[in-house]
């Protein structure tokens, strides 16, 4: 069954946890029977736990990675621009497509950090968002004008992490 209106989620800040929020949100609506896309800039290589799921899910659960392999290029983010601006593309066709009921854009506030993506354009997407799909945009340092376009926005706050003490990401936990 359909939404009958959807909203705008922001999940941002420094906290760990945002895109595991977007996911734990997408398991409800996929125990609903809401079809679900999640879109993530900045992670074109790798393979997450979500991502190998998301094929035992298909078709509920759609996971679509853009972005170059490894990290942002921040001494020269042309070739990451190009294939940000590729990936909002394809996001923008997929939120205004009508075949997901919750469209999740992972990391879309970062790639606007990064001068990947212009704020403008993810207002843009707020306003394009059909009215009965839930639009869940997530990454640090959302701006002010995607807070205000928000309609619920969830702040991570990093309180404590076991970054700090040298302990990398673990399988199955942070990827």
């Amino acid at each position: 069954m359909p939404l009958e209106r959807g909203y705008v989620q922001v999940y941002t800040g420094n906290g760990k946890g945002k895109t595991t929020a977007a996911l734990g949100l997408a398991f409800r609506a996929m125990g609903r029977g809401l079809r679900v896309c999640m879109f993530q800039f900045i992670k074109g290589s790798g393979t997450y736990g979500e991502h190998l799921l998301a094929e035992k899910l298909a078709p509920m659960l759609t996971i679509i990675k853009s972005g170059r392999p490894g990290w942002v290029n921040t001494k020269d983010i042309s070739e990451d621009r190009k294939v940000a601006q590729e990936g909002l593309i394809q996001a923008k066709k997929l939120l205004i497509s009508g075949d997901y009921d919750l469209m999740i854009l992972d990391e879309i506030n970062g790639a606007a950090g990064f001068g990947l993506i212009d704020v403008d354009q993810i207002i843009e997407l707020i306003r394009l968002k059909p009215e009965k799909v839930e639009l869940v945009l997530t990454g640090r340092n959302a701006a002010d004008l995607v807070i205000e376009a928000a309609d619920l926005v969830t702040e991570m706050r990093d309180v404590k992490h076991y970054y700090a003490a040298g302990i990398p990401a673990r399988t199955g936990i942070e990827m």
